[in-house]
This record gives C-alpha cells, structure tokens and sequence, in this order.
C-alpha cells in the first residue's frame, strides 16, 4: 500500500449491460448506495462500491458480476457507464503497469471496503432510530426452496430468446379512471409449446417488444413477474401467466407510453412475443409444506403472490397441503385499482388470510399495507417468531420503508428483541423485497 493514489489499480465492479433487464434488483439491495440508474443503464460508482456483493446473488441475469481493472484515478465515471451499449474491453496488464509505472499495486478488496462510503440510512418519520431496509432483505432463497433453472434464453445464452404463444389475454381491474389518473391491468397467458421453459413462483421472464429505440436499437427486454404457480396457469401445460398494468405515466405523474407494457396488453390470442430468461433464484417460495407465507403486495406486485397461492391452493386439492398459514396484505388506490379482487374474494377464509388497504377511496382516510399490518400485529409478532415463516414483499419502491418499519414496530410491541429478530430474517432467508 506505499504506492500512490494514482499509481494503485483496482477492481471496479461494472454492470454488463447487454444482460442487464433493468429490473432494480441491484439498486434496491446495494447497503452503501453504490449503484444507481438512469433510463439507459444501471451503474456503479466506484467511490462508494465496497465489494460487499450482496448485490451478486440476487440479480436474476448475472450481468452485475463483472468487473475491469483500471487505474483508480481512471476509474469509470457514472457519466460513461451510462451511455454504454457494452461493457469496455479489458486493459492488457501491461498497458496497466506502463500507465501506472513500476510503482503500481493493486489494492486488496478489503482495503477498499475499508475506503468505501458509509451504508445509506433510510430515514424513520417517527423520529427513531434510522432504518437500511437493505440490511433485512435475503440475498438467498428459503432452505426448502425447489431449484430454480435461470437464463435458459438470453443474449449470451445458446439461443437469444424463446418465441411465446399468446393463449390469452383478460383485463383485471375494472374499465374507468380515478382521481389518479387511467388504470388498465390484464392477466396475459403465454404458451411455450415445445420449447422447455420450466419456471418457479417468485421468478420472472423478460419480454422484448418489437421495433426500435429512440436510439434505433432494439428495445431492452423489459421485466415481468410470473403469476402462475410451476405447473403451469393450466396445469400439466407448458404455459406461465403474467400480470402486468398498462403504463401511462412515470412515476413522476408525467404523461408516458410504457413500450413492453402496451405493447403486451394489447395482444390477441395467437400473436407471438420474444421472451428471455427465466431469472430469478431467491424470491422463491418454501417447498416444506407446514411453512407459512406473509405476502405483501402493491397493485402488479401481485403476481408472484398469485402465484404462490395458487400452487399452495392446488396442493390443498390434492391432499398435500399440511397447515401452513398464507396471510395477504394487499394495497391500490382504489378497490377497483386492485388486480384480481373478485377471484380473491372467493378463496376460503381458512386458507388464506386477506387485508386489504386502499389509499385513495372517496370519503375514506388514506390507508396503506404498513397500516393494515399493524393492525394485525398480534398475529405478525407470533409469526415473526416462527422460523418456519417466511415474508414476501413486491411492489413499488416507496412502500419498502413503510413495511419494514411496520415489522419492527410489531416486533418491538411484542417485546421482542428487533435487533434479533431482523438480522434473522435476513440470515434465514425469511424476508425478501422484490421492489422497483
């Protein structure tokens, strides 16, 4: 470590991103902060990466495993890194050492942990101690987890994508608008065929819409749930649904047309989609049959929700469901907003246990899932407790904070020991946040 700054090389962590689905797995894991994104890529910064490699196991496609050895004053800037189509060519060694002068070390990855910049707080609104919603989501599946098969089709795959069958297509929420604007969700059933494609609840696909970028490139594959449990949305076939919402502002309310979201709900049975993937292998559910699931759910994070409660449901039919409890905490604007109201309404009560919250219903105080959990606090702390519990969070990004700080304030009501309880949850592969 005598050599100076300019001379050390290091080890920059990148993100590929030809492979890259833009899924916000990475963002939203990263402890420190590291990693952030525009509507191009997602990016690294180099001043704050700490090799932690939480972010590794979880992306669903690999392309976050990668790095480059660089001079560390010639490190990737976040400006560059977002403009790429590809990730740059390595730098031979010795045109590193030239660069560098005999002078140059390379710079452990535990001297650069020990340099990195400090995990990013979440901030408490009640005033307590500050929260890093990251340090509680499992990187791993559940123990009981099935093995879950990941890129059988991509661009780096042995066949870039797979064609799909559209077998049907039914809107789930109900036709109208509210206060918030246009709301159009449907239910999208694909059919492999022939082709293998074998799939697990909690995983995903990536869909490519036709036609150009504004760049005159192809599209990214765009990233989307599965809402059918691993038999299939008909069993015994070769077919998985999806659930997606037509996209018609970004998040900032600004007037938008989601490429891949349109594109999808606006299909006809027996149109084909170029689909890659699957990914995924931790948001996946127990296999041990006596495990329960919490499931928390925003609007079309519903989906791999779904998906879990129709495998556990299809299991109770054929006599292989031993007890379990499934406890469903599900959020929209408005009950006509909420995908699959209707269906949901028709399970019975002693199988799953339903809460729902709506946060903008006419003549009614706004109410979100961080709500309706603390009104079951009785019931979370017991299941809290429970190694055999599991917890699922999807949704939007926004409601992460509000979940979490709801389970430590059960937890701690409860007179548990948080600190406990937390650092659990993520060593045991009990809490898993799937949020973009």
């Amino acid at each position: 470590m005598n050599a100076p700054t300019e001379a050390a090389v290091i080890k920059q962590h990148l993100i590929d991103p030809e492979i890259c689905i833009r899924c916000n797995t990475c963002e939203s894991i990263c402890p420190v902060g590291a990693i952030t994104h525009d509507s191009n890529n997602y990016v690294v910064d180099a001043e704050k990466c700490n090799w932690c490699n939480d972010c590794i196991s979880p992306c669903p496609t690999g392309s976050i495993d990668n790095y480059r050895k660089v001079l560390r004053v010639k490190a990737y800037s976040l400006e560059e890194q977002l403009g790429w189509e590809e990730l740059p060519p390595e730098i031979p060694s010795s045109e590193l050492a030239a660069l560098a002068g005999e002078s140059a070390v390379e710079i452990p990855l535990d001297a650069v942990s020990e340099e990195a910049s400090p995990p990013e707080a979440v901030n408490d609104p009640s005033g307590q101690t500050p929260l890093n919603t990251s340090t509680f989501g499992a990187t791993l599946p559940p123990w009981s987890a099935a093995h879950a098969y990941t890129n059988l089709y991509g661009p780096k795959a042995g066949q870039k994508s797979v064609t799909a069958t559209v077998v049907g297509n039914v809107r789930v929420t109900e036709v109208g608008k509210t206060a918030g604007g246009d709301y159009d969700t449907h239910h999208v059933v694909l059919d492999f065929g022939s082709m293998p494609f074998p799939v697990l609840e909690g995983q995903s696909i990536g869909v490519i819409a036709p036609g150009l970028d504004a760049k005159g490139k192809p599209h990214h594959a765009r990233q989307y749930s599965i809402a059918s449990p691993r038999n299939g949305e008909r069993p015994g076939y070769n077919n998985l649904s999806l659930t997606i919402k037509r996209v018609l502002e970004d998040h900032s309310g600004q007037p938008v047309r989601g490429v891949a979201s349109n594109f999808m709900c606006d299909l006809k049975v027996g149109d084909k989609v170029d689909v890659i993937g699957p990914f995924g292998t931790s948001f996946l559910m127990p296999n041990h049959p006596r495990s329960s699931i919490v499931m928390i759910c925003t609007g079309t994070g519903s989906a791999p929700m779904r998906a879990m409660t129709e495998w556990r449901r299809r299991l109770r039919q054929s006599g292989k469901f031993e007890g379990g409890k499934l406890m469903l905490f599900f959020g929209a604007r408005t009950q006509e907003e909420l995908p699959y109201f209707g269906p949901l309404q028709n399970l019975p009560k002693d199988f799953i246990d339903i809460n729902f919250a709506f946060s903008r219903t006419p003549g009614h105080p706004k109410r979100y899932v961080q709500d309706a959990m603390r009104e079951r606090a009785a019931d979370l702390a017991l299941l809290l407790q429970d190694p055999n519990t599991y917890f699922y969070v999807c949704g939007l990004k926004s409601m992460e904070e509000g979940v979490v700080l709801a389970l430590r304030d059960v937890a701690k009501a409860a007179g548990l020991d948080w600190e406990s309880i937390g650092a659990s949850l993520k060593r045991d592969a009990r809490l898993h946040l799937e949020t973009y």
